[in-house]
């Protein structure tokens, strides 16, 4: 492959000549370490980046990655996360399945019609950009790391030209850094290119997807030249939502709350929390669309809403519906009622993959939520939309399963500042699952179409598969909601016999290198070596049947009892799961959680309830999804 370079960067690249030493592009020491480290450095020389800039925003987009030349989430490729979205693809909505997103027996099930999917920004379209600069072709910037990263570079170089800044110093390259995030307003622009100031000030280092080591150098105190991003002809300011933390980007795109000719209403349901219902979740889902599309559907009245969606090429955020609201996402309404939705630009079916700006912007805003109110950062609050019980048997297959087993949630919670650690010791009754995540990769079916058989990139998960027996070769377990009595399956969004980093789980036994846990009344059994474990040790509740009672029953939400529901609003009956807690079988618990049904069938809010019982739940980790026992059934231990 050619590796011309235009005349112009060769002028930029001998203008800072002098200067390369000094701020870091490429030292002789730099260039002398691993492959993937030298192609930074090359890059950075041959364009006249510096080198900390280059490694910065490469951070932000892929953490290094190549993925192997899988597209992300918003279709970017490689180490820099050059776009192109039309070898990406990726139509539909997440909702575009069996799933009723409100999930209310109370009222009849929403199927809402997606508007025809809204057309990406041509600033999205990088690859083509980068191209023409190093006169090759997109198939070799989406498939080579190394000419992926002087794509990169080379638009780097390009962005600082356009300023009109001649400097080999990083923090005049500040302009260049925001103009690099796609954004299409400043505000966004500037959240993005702080992030990478603050990895070059702080530094990094670690091993990428393929096994390279690359070190990014800490750069204490670096002030750069904020002002550059007032010269790019970005959209002004955005206004922000009132409920966002003021270190990320984050505008206003408010869900109509309408009433419809039909006498219905959109798209989600007025309320009062946390003073009517306390907010005890917090639901992580992906799009299954575009950012564009996702936010035109969250503003049609008679489609559907949710709380937040966060953008994956640069991690700006959009808030819709008011957390004190109640929006129409997750499949099961008790969940609704108690949650904030946070959509996430996405295709877990496809293997794609999630960028670095958009997990770290998402963390900054759940972490905020999570304090505001009173949510915990555990994988018991913090969950994903694949973690929600369905209400009854019949919705459980409809139920979804973003966002997908490549959602780095070991990753996610170091960003939350809550990371997953070995809480108990040696023969603990309770593990995490806790996988690495580099290298861990099952092998996934229907990434290009559901139940398709066909095998999945082979790419990083955070998912551990369970056997019925202490060997790979044995079969996968049964769950009885999705498959009857057949087995379940390695498609990817078969979460019948599949656990997810962060979740505790009850130990049922062990055999040499394998542990099996207790999941949907049966042993699970998974490899858990000692040199490379896939669970940590934990401490916590358990809930067991209690004495006498040879089962009991599971439900998928905790409702109240009969007799605690007022004349005017119609009793909702509870439905056992079709699984079997079993006497001497053992779940993690989260704790107690009070009965609560919140009655929201008209459009005015003067004549919504919220109903409570007497009765007590326990939340356990049941399967893949959380579900609830009646405290009265099971005892509670805490073991360490």
């Amino acid at each position: 492959m050619s590796r011309s370079v235009p005349q112009r960067f060769r002028r930029v690249a001998a203008a800072g000549a002098g200067l390369l030493l000094a701020v870091g592009l490429a030292t002789p020491a730099q260039a002398a370490g691993a492959p993937r480290q030298r192609e930074f450095a090359d890059a950075a020389a041959e364009f006249g980046v510096p080198l900390d800039v280059l490694l910065g925003v490469s951070y932000l987009e892929s953490r290094w990655d190549s993925h192997a030349g899988t597209p992300s989430t918003s279709g970017g490729y490689g180490p820099m996360h050059l776009t192109d979205l039309r070898a990406a693809g990726g139509t539909g909505t997440e909702f575009d399945s069996g799933e009723d997103p409100r999930g209310d027996d109370a009222r009849p099930a929403l199927h809402p019609v997606p508007s025809k999917p809204a057309a990406p920004p041509p600033g999205l379209q990088t690859v083509d950009e980068a191209a023409t600069l190093l006169h090759t072709d997109a198939a070799t910037l989406r498939t080579d790391p190394a000419q992926n990263i002087r794509g990169g570079a080379a638009l780097l170089s390009h962005y600082q030209q356009q300023l009109g800044v001649h400097s080999a110093d990083a923090k005049d390259w500040y302009g260049a850094v925001a103009h690099y995030s796609g954004s299409e307003d400043v505000t966004a622009a500037r959240t993005f290119a702080d992030e990478v100031f603050d990895t070059i000030s702080s530094g990094m280092a670690r091993t990428t997807d393929d096994g390279q080591a690359i070190t990014l150098a800490a750069t204490p105190g670096v002030t750069p030249d904020r002002s550059q991003a007032e010269r790019l002809g970005l959209r002004a300011d955005a206004p922000a939502a009132a409920e966002c933390p003021k270190s990320v980007a984050c505008e206003s795109v408010p869900a109509p709350y309408q009433e419809l000719p039909d006498g219905g209403y959109g798209n989600h349901d007025v309320a009062n929390r946390p003073q009517s219902q306390k907010i005890d979740y917090i639901v992580i889902h992906d799009t299954e669309t575009s950012w564009d599309t996702a936010l035109k559907l969250a503003q049609d009245p008679t489609y559907l809403a949710w709380h937040y969606t966060v953008r994956s090429s640069d991690g700006l955020i959009a808030q819709h519906v008011p957390t004190k609201d109640v929006g129409w996402h997750a499949g099961n309404w008790y969940v609704n009622s108690k949650s904030i939705g946070v959509e996430h630009e996405g295709f877990g079916a496809k293997g794609t993959w999630y960028t670095e700006a958009m997990y770290r912007s998402s963390a900054k805003l759940v972490g905020y939520l999570a304090r505001r109110y009173g949510i915990p950062l555990d994988r018991a609050h913090i969950i994903g939309h694949d973690n929600v019980p369905g209400t009854t048997p019949s919705t459980i297959a409809g139920m979804h399963w973003d966002p997908g087993p490549y959602w780095d949630w070991a990753h996610y919670f170091d960003l939350l500042g809550a990371p997953l650690r070995a809480t108990g010791g040696p023969g603990a009754e309770l593990v995490t699952i806790a996988p690495s995540f580099a290298g861990n990769r099952p092998a996934f079916t229907g990434c290009d179409r559901i139940g398709s058989g066909n095998p999945c990139p082979a790419t990083n998960s955070e998912a551990v598969v369970l056997h019925t027996e202490p060997s790979d070769s044995a079969p996968l377990l049964n769950d009885a909601g999705l498959h009857g009595t057949d087995p379940s399956t390695m498609d990817v969004s078969d979460v019948g016999s599949r656990v997810a980093t962060g979740q505790r789980y009850a130990v049922a036994g062990r055999q040499g290198d394998w542990t099996a846990i207790w999941y949907l009344g049966q042993q699970g059994w998974f490899h858990n070596p000692r040199n490379a474990p896939a669970a940590l040790p934990a401490s916590g509740l358990v809930a067991t049947p209690k004495p006498g009672r040879t089962s009991v029953p599971v439900y998928g939400r905790a409702y109240p009892e009969a007799s605690a529901y007022p004349s005017n609003v119609p009793v909702e009956e509870l439905a056992p799961m079709p699984y079997t807690l079993a006497a001497g079988q053992k779940y993690a618990a989260a704790g107690v959680v009070g009965s609560e049904y919140f009655a929201a069938t008209t459009f005015d809010p003067a004549d919504h309830v919220v109903v409570r019982g007497k009765t007590k739940y326990v939340e356990i980790q049941f399967g893949h999804r959380i579900e609830y026992v009646n405290l009265d059934d099971v005892q509670l231990r805490q073991v360490f």
